[in-house]
């Protein structure tokens, strides 16, 4: 069985302070930082994988430089340069969609639906496509330009799914399979899913955590409690400050 062990407290004085998780999945440790929207970051091991970082949501120049950088897509809420550039290093691997790749010299990993890159030999990322299918939102995240989400695999002990924008997709409902720890997944209205289609995502998928992320910052509010509520008996679901 799975065991999860929730911890709080833990603070280091070398970083601003921002909403953290710390957890232990299958015997692995890590910490998850929640900046806003749909900006994370995932402590393994002593390295750091950062999501889509951008600068107006958290002081990342004063944050541990990356190991891995996560880019969903080109939109501004995703992709901010600045922010990136504030994190790498020489060594820093950077995964990106292929639109985001663009404003790259050849210097990241370029990921397509369905690619796999191992930055290192204990993590392993997965790209997932991200893209809507309600007639009236195809504009927003059109398939054909193939945005991603990710699946990152922690030393073969720990999945976590971060979708990106997206809308429940056969690609998101196929991550069943994969037996999925931890779920991101957006409910940012009307670009990305509603409460309706995020609970049919997470029933899908069925992950053992699932952390609404990417709400808010919107004229039409999410109620991630009565979102919650509504899950009770399929997953735990933990609301932190993102909006």
């Amino acid at each position: 069985m799975t065991l999860f062990k929730k911890l709080f407290g833990s603070k280091t004085n070398a970083r601003p302070e921002y909403p953290t998780d710390e957890l232990t999945i299958n015997g692995k440790k890590l910490r998850i930082s929640f900046f806003a929207h749909a900006s994370v970051a995932i402590e393994y091991e002593g390295r750091y994988i950062y999501v889509d970082p951008v600068v107006a949501h958290a002081d990342y120049a004063s944050l541990p430089k990356a190991d891995v950088i996560l880019v969903t897509h080109s939109h501004y809420d995703h992709f901010d340069k600045a922010a990136i550039e504030s994190l790498e290093t020489p060594e820093t691997h950077i995964l990106c969609d292929k639109t985001s790749a663009e404003s790259f010299a050849g210097e990241c990993y370029t990921m397509l639906p369905g690619a796999v890159a191992e930055p290192f030999g204990d993590i392993r990322v997965e790209a997932v496509a991200a893209y809507n299918t309600s007639p009236h939102q195809l504009q927003f995240h059109p398939k054909e330009r193939e945005d991603c989400g990710y699946v990152v695999t922690l030393g073969d002990a720990v999945k976590i799914y971060l979708s990106g924008d997206t809308e429940p997709t056969d690609e998101l409902r196929a991550l069943r399979d994969k037996h999925i720890d931890i779920a991101f997944i957006c409910v940012n209205q009307p670009y990305t899913m509603t409460p309706d289609e995020a609970v049919e995502a997470v029933e899908a998928i069925r992950p053992t955590i699932y952390y609404p992320y990417h709400y808010g910052q919107v004229d039409e509010p999410t109620d991630v409690e009565a979102l919650a509520k509504r899950l009770e008996g399929v997953c735990e679901v933990r609301i932190r400050p993102l909006a």
